[in-house]
């Protein structure tokens, strides 16, 4: 059967539909739309305009979707930060019924780190590690033993919020950067995380994808290399220190679309990864649509 899932975020909103017969999955369409909702937030609420945006989004992939003949019952929304993180959220979800007739499922933190972990193992050959999700509004960070989550946690910083609180100009100036680091580093210290190093961080999200594809882009490795060293991700913040169009290049050239959330969520990563004491990042292919998808509606089946 085919299911389509739409992931409702802080920064895009990813529409992924799957042909699925019990456990074997295939991706038929895979759509994304900038949507950068948190630039919509107005006294903790979301107003009008980031509201319509989301809900004319949505309308074009429910139209998409036609084509695929997904029945309407098949089609699953679901939101992460971009709603969980405003006050108005009863308000918006209510408004996105009365527009697109479909439900919008709201999933907390914890549950939005337990599918991710959900959807990484599913394909991650290794028993023990940690899992990083750089999203546009919140990180969730999973770190897990024998292949089972010994802990889950979500953070309300994300690349889009970050760079909407702190960031005056595109690229964030060195004062801006500390203080992005700061609020970082505030966040993880109070979490109640034993102290434990990970040679590596399986990382999933858009700012992990972006941060993949400039990374081969700079270091002349192959497309589909998917392994980031925590070196090179130092060496990119350094050499991105400025909005000069030079300075900017491989930016523009790999990932024009994150031009302004980019640097904000290399930040997030450099100082977990500092953290962990982490040499590499690994991006995973799979995450949180593919854990909905197991969890969700496979598992339901």
């Amino acid at each position: 059967m085919k299911s389509a899932i739409i992931d409702l975020g802080s920064n895009t909103i990813r529409l992924c539909v799957y042909e699925h017969d019990g456990n074997e999955v295939k991706t038929l369409l895979e759509r994304k739309e900038m949507a950068g909702l948190a630039n919509y937030i107005e006294k903790e609420q979301l107003n009008e305009k980031g509201t319509d945006k989301a809900c004319d989004i949505l309308n074009q992939f429910i139209a998409l979707l036609e084509n695929f003949q997904v029945e309407p019952s098949d089609i699953h929304i679901f939101a992460t930060a971009s709603l969980r993180n405003i006050k108005n959220t009863d308000t918006v979800i209510k408004a996105i019924k009365n527009n697109t007739n479909c439900d919008v499922e709201l999933l907390s933190g914890e549950e939005e780190a337990t599918l991710d972990f959900i959807g990484t193992t599913k394909y991650l050959d290794t028993e023990n590690g940690v899992i990083v999700d750089i999203g546009g509004g919140s990180t969730e960070i999973v770190i897990f033993e024998n292949r089972a989550i010994k802990y889950a946690t979500s953070i309300p910083i994300g690349s889009l919020n970050m760079y909407v609180k702190f960031v005056h100009k595109i690229i964030p100036k060195k004062e801006e950067r500390v203080k992005i680091r700061q609020t970082v580093l505030e966040y993880i210290t109070a979490l109640d995380l034993a102290v434990e190093s990970f040679p590596s961080i399986c990382g999933i999200g858009g700012t992990i994808r972006g941060l993949s594809k400039l990374n081969n882009s700079i270091y002349n490795l192959p497309g589909d290399n998917s392994d980031i060293l925590a070196t090179h991700i130092k060496e990119i913040l350094e050499t991105v220190n400025n909005s000069h169009r030079d300075t900017l290049t491989p930016i523009l050239r790999n990932i024009p679309d994150r031009i302004h959330t980019i640097i904000p969520g290399m930040i997030i990563i450099d100082t977990i990864a500092d953290f962990f004491n982490t040499k590499n990042i690994i991006l995973s292919k799979y995450g949180i649509r593919e854990g909905y998808l197991y969890e969700r509606i496979i598992k339901g089946e």
